[in-house]
């Protein structure tokens, strides 16, 4: 049976209505991987697809399995078989997330326009107020920012208020941050985003092509959420690399809030890779909890 995650960044019933938005919006940040053309996408997102979804149901069981398909991948196309190698490396690493920094930034990163804190959004209240988890969030960047004023702060999050379209979890956050001090040039809002797959996408749309001084990224969340987080903007990352237009960005770092409860699965963060990969209906489905593991072929 697929582990449920307890928390999910918005609701099912929510995500529902909006999928068809979802999959016309997650085509405006497809990507080419290094501008090569895959030679035959029906079979890499296949073998991405079994290999994600075999990691999470059965962690380090699957490694043989894993490191099967990979071969095959890297045989079939090899330059989506060197970066899904460097994502599944990460995926599977015991330092993936740690170490966790709560409150504030730690010591040591740089103090120029080179550093860009991203915030990670939370579904807002009905009328478009934010809740108490994501001003938890706000109050940790903001410790954050002040700790190193010249970096750049993201607010990511899309609207998520079911009885107030004008309102987006950026755009509130980008209010509360200015209302409390932080000057409006070093706020970038990225308000489309419906999930935090697609705020990774929509966060490196925006750096890579308004921001050329951004070379580091860090993570701010609650704690549940910042393995997620880093897989997730480190995996785009390692997709976007070598495209002509592409300099890379790297996840040094995060900070944290402490929730008093939370969690995000690996399946969870299956659907969200293969969301990254472009394929947005399986994403869904395991979002939904509606994927069954036993379409795969078996393990052994």
């Amino acid at each position: 049976m697929i582990k449920k995650t307890s928390r999910k960044i918005v609701t099912k019933s929510f995500l529902s209505c909006l999928l068809c938005l979802i999959m016309v919006l997650s085509l405006c940040g497809c990507k080419k991987q290094g501008g090569n053309t895959v030679n035959d996408p029906t079979n890499t997102e296949k073998l991405i697809e079994e290999m994600v979804v075999d990691y999470a149901s059965y962690g380090a069981e699957a490694d043989d399995k894993v490191n099967s398909l990979l071969a095959e991948l890297s045989a079939s196309d090899p330059d989506s078989g060197k970066r899904w190698e460097k994502i599944m490396d990460l995926w599977r690493s015991p330092n993936l997330g740690q170490p966790l920094n709560y409150d504030i930034l730690p010591d040591g990163l740089p103090d120029t326009d080179e550093l860009c804190i991203v915030v990670l959004g939370f579904q807002l209240n009905p009328d478009g107020s934010m809740k108490d988890e994501l001003i938890e969030r706000l109050t940790v960047a903001l410790n954050s920012a002040e700790k190193y004023p010249n970096a750049y702060i993201v607010c990511t999050g899309g609207g998520t208020a079911a009885e107030n379209e004008s309102a987006t979890e950026a755009g509130e956050m980008a209010k509360w941050l200015e209302e409390n001090g932080i000057e409006k040039n070093r706020i970038i809002v990225e308000d489309r985003s419906l999930t935090t797959a697609q705020n990774a996408i929509f966060t490196y749309d925006i750096l890579t092509s308004g921001y050329p001084s951004v070379k580091s990224l860090v993570i701010v969340s609650s704690d549940y959420h910042i393995e997620t987080g880093e897989l997730l903007f480190s995996s785009e990352a390692i997709l976007r690399a070598g495209s002509p237009d592409y300099e890379e960005i790297k996840v040094i770092s995060n900070a944290a809030w402490k929730a008093p409860s939370g969690t995000l699965s690996t399946m969870f963060q299956a659907g969200a890779l293969i969301e990254l990969s472009g394929d947005v209906e399986t994403a869904f489905n395991i979002y939904y909890d509606n994927y069954d593991i036993h379409d795969l072929p078996p393990l052994k």
